[in-house]
């Protein structure tokens, strides 16, 4: 893990501090870049996202989707996680949360923006992160790319669904055209734009090349993250300093599904006899977050200024401390659960 991945939290606090102060005393340059839009799709953050993203997808070897016969058990207990639990247990945990436990201390016309962006953030399984997670529980590498791959295909045609069929049962208005051209902007085409790419580079030097372009790119993608954060932590600002705990009651809802959803996983994992090579990282992907695709999709839908673009954030803030308590959880419980597990 990179430093500036082992470090994510901080960095992300850092730009939570120079975004409100930047946002506060200098806001012309920001609401400019804000007005930059066209169909309602901010052109510095699409950029932004699109260089976050493409390195991400660089990695995901579609040819990988031969090996899900192996897996089977591993890959459909992951698979129910991802499309079948996680979202709608983040659409139960904030309305539980958001629009009645702290619904008294939260900006009332905010409300069912921070459910939407609480949604978004579970509608996406995680496409880069996971490989370091998997990684540090000794995790099959077959059955994570193979996984992962799988989620980005039908990630493709099931997220504006699930997102749509979700916000529609909180009754929250979605504008459909937006959400699509969201899917198309920050999912099909760099999904096609990174495939063709890693086949020129498999062309010419196969794995080397990738893994080269990936050591340059990484970085600039890293950053690409931080400035958007500063970017949206201007707008922010005034929401952050009037309700100054409003990021530890979004944060509740999304630890709970975190430890829920990787907790079941590992646990079907266990009871249907999959290896834990296996079991590690189907927990870990099944808790994980797609956030760089939520912070898209929510700045597009709702704006920067939002409730939904601060919860989609809030994700970022945790996702490295998080995830790594997961990883440690798997680690130290191997022998629990290989104690009776059929091999």
């Amino acid at each position: 893990m990179s430093i500036f991945e082992r470090y994510l939290t901080l960095w992300v606090f850092l730009c939570i501090i120079a975004g409100i102060v930047l946002g506060q005393f200098f806001p012309a340059p920001f609401h400019w870049l804000g007005g930059l839009e066209i169909a309602s799709v901010n052109l510095p953050v699409g950029v932004l996202i699109w260089v976050m993203i493409i390195p991400m997808l660089l990695r995901i070897d579609f040819t990988a989707l031969h090996e899900v016969r192996r897996h089977w058990r591993g890959i459909s207990i992951t698979l129910f996680i991802n499309w079948a639990v996680k979202p709608f247990s983040m659409a139960l945990l904030g309305w539980i949360f958001i629009r009645h436990v702290f619904a008294p201390y939260l900006p009332a016309d905010q409300l069912d923006s921070y459910i939407a962006g609480l949604i978004l953030l579970a509608a996406a399984p995680c496409t880069a992160m996971v490989f370091v997670w998997s990684r540090l529980v000794n995790g099959e590498p077959m059955f994570t790319l193979s996984q992962v791959a799988l989620n980005d295909a039908i990630m493709v045609v099931a997220f504006a669904p699930i997102v749509a069929l979700l916000l529609g049962m909180s009754a929250i208005t979605v504008p459909w055209d937006t959400l699509l051209t969201s899917v198309v902007l920050y999912i099909v085409i760099p999904v096609v734009l990174a495939q063709i790419w890693r086949k020129v580079l498999m062309a010419r030097d196969g794995m080397a090349a990738v893994h080269r372009v990936l050591q340059v790119l990484n970085p600039i993608s890293v950053a690409a993250l931080l400035l958007t954060l500063v970017l949206l932590f201007a707008f922010q600002g005034n929401a952050i300093i009037e309700h100054p705990l409003i990021i530890v009651m979004l944060a509740v809802p999304i630890l709970i599904q975190v430890y829920f959803n990787s907790g079941l996983a590992y646990w079907l994992n266990k009871k249907t006899g999959e290896a834990h090579c296996v079991a590690g990282p189907s927990a870990l992907i099944g808790a994980s977050n797609f956030f760089e695709l939520a912070v898209a999709t929510a700045i597009s839908l709702f704006g920067f200024e939002s409730g939904a673009a601060l919860a989609t954030v809030v994700g970022v803030l945790i996702e490295v401390p998080v995830m790594l308590s997961v990883v440690t959880i798997v680690k130290r419980s191997q022998g629990w659960y290989e104690a009776d597990v059929q091999r």
